[in-house]
């Protein structure tokens, strides 16, 4: 009982006061170790041993090539391209809006970084053609967020880490998740813009459209050479971001000639601030997760509510709300890294698919980054387009309930998440 109350009391406490994520699970850890009377040295070897593992070599590569993308004037050729294609469908900027979301998070891994880079561009669009404000952030934030989910997410790597999955597996199952995700955000705002009556952008001609494809190939090629070169067998995931770094520089500094040396430095500086970040949080959360499994908790919890006799959907449901509160409050790596040992042998139990899994656990952490009040992709809008919160909070709360929805849809029907990977897988 008083190790059930440190796991899980103490980190939480100290969340709840401030204290970073790495350091609520360091302490969380020292104070187990020091009241079982375990060695202390023990503590640093699987600190480090944590992150002594093949796919995380992708993490920082992804990063740096995201930072790259990102301030190199992909975002606005993407945009541009899009709104070609659209034309003059209903709520046509809002839709580019979604789908360069998805494009772009495609590229850069990071729901932040996307938020920022197409908020910037398309909200003075948005307001000007009659989108209300909080319809407007709240569709900036929620679309920005599918960087969890689309693959190469850095939230997959992770994961694949963490429960000892392939990574090719996971950004496979994520493609149809993504891209419906995107659909039914799109739907929803043509909807949103025939009811409001908004003007329509004028179709676009033929020849504009192979011009502006033909000025955003370079920028668009950087997914065509991640996932080609993947499920082509040439390189691995981790080969996969290294040749995008190679990519994005030749692209940014000797095609389109948006970055120069100085810029390339604080890019790099910012991928270090970003990637020991992250770094900081695996290996705390490494020590916490050996500790936790050795404890006997997960386990108790499995054969607590085995005796329970929840029904299958009942449990998800109760997993799915769950995972939606913790994503509010932990950035997505923090969430994996602490839920993944404690969640998975639990739906192990009930036949559920550890991919199946994956996916549903990003989808959550992906809508975790509207749900007020904490999500940083709220607080990540308000910042960049100084908008007053109440608004940002409003704007988000009708994609976090359609958003809901398709979770719900990815959770129940699994074959929507396992269907490229191939027959009987899950099954």
């Amino acid at each position: 009982m008083l190790n059930t109350i440190m796991f899980l009391g103490l980190p939480a406490a100290l969340l709840i006061i401030g204290v970073p994520v790495f350091v609520a699970l360091l302490l969380t850890s020292i104070v187990v170790a020091f009241v079982n009377g375990l060695p202390m040295g023990g503590l640093q070897v699987y600190m480090f041993g944590s992150l002594d593992n093949f796919p995380l070599l992708a993490l920082p590569f992804f990063v740096l090539a995201g930072e790259i993308m990102a301030q190199g004037g992909v975002a606005r050729r993407i945009v541009v391209w899009i709104m070609s294609m659209v034309g003059n469908v209903p709520g046509s900027l809002g839709v580019t809006t979604v789908a360069a979301s998805e494009v772009f998070g495609a590229m850069t891994h990071t729901a932040v970084g996307t938020v920022v880079a197409v908020g910037r561009m398309m909200h003075p669009s948005l307001r000007e053609n009659r989108y209300n404000e909080d319809f407007a952030v709240g569709l900036i934030a929620s679309s920005g967020a599918i960087a969890v989910v689309i693959p190469p997410s850095i939230s997959m790597i992770i994961y694949a880490t963490v429960a000892q999955q392939s990574a090719i597996a996971l950004f496979t199952a994520g493609i149809l998740p993504s891209l419906l995700i995107g659909i039914i955000d799109a739907v929803y705002v043509m909807v949103y813009a025939k009811v409001k009556k908004l003007p329509r952008h004028p179709a676009s001609k033929p020849g504009n459209f192979w011009k502006t494809t033909k000025e955003a190939s370079w920028s668009l090629g950087t997914i065509a050479v991640i996932f080609g070169g993947i499920y082509g067998g040439v390189f691995t995931p981790t080969e996969a971001a290294g040749v995008a770094v190679v990519y994005a520089l030749v692209v940014t500094m000797a095609i389109h000639r948006v970055i120069n040396f100085r810029d390339l430095w604080k890019i790099l500086r910012s991928t270090v601030i970003l990637v020991s970040q992250v770094m900081l949080i695996v290996m705390s959360a490494g020590v916490y997760a050996f500790l936790l499994t050795t404890s006997g908790i997960p386990q108790d919890i499995v054969e607590l509510i085995n005796g329970l006799h929840f029904q299958p959907w009942s449990l998800l449901l109760a997993i799915n709300i769950l995972l939606l509160v913790m994503g509010s409050f932990l950035e997505p790596p923090a969430a994996i890294v602490i839920l993944t040992p404690l969640l998975l042998p639990i739906v192990k139990t009930i036949g559920m698919d550890p991919i199946h899994f994956g996916i549903v656990l990003a989808v959550n952490l992906s809508i975790g980054m509207y749900t007020p009040p904490f999500g940083l992709n709220l607080l990540a809008s308000q910042a960049v387009l100084k908008i007053d919160m109440g608004a940002v909070y409003r704007g988000a709360i009708p994609f976090v309930g359609l958003n809901f929805l398709v979770l719900l849809l990815i959770t129940y029907v699994p074959t929507i998440t396992l269907f490229l990977l191939g027959p009987g897988v899950g099954r």
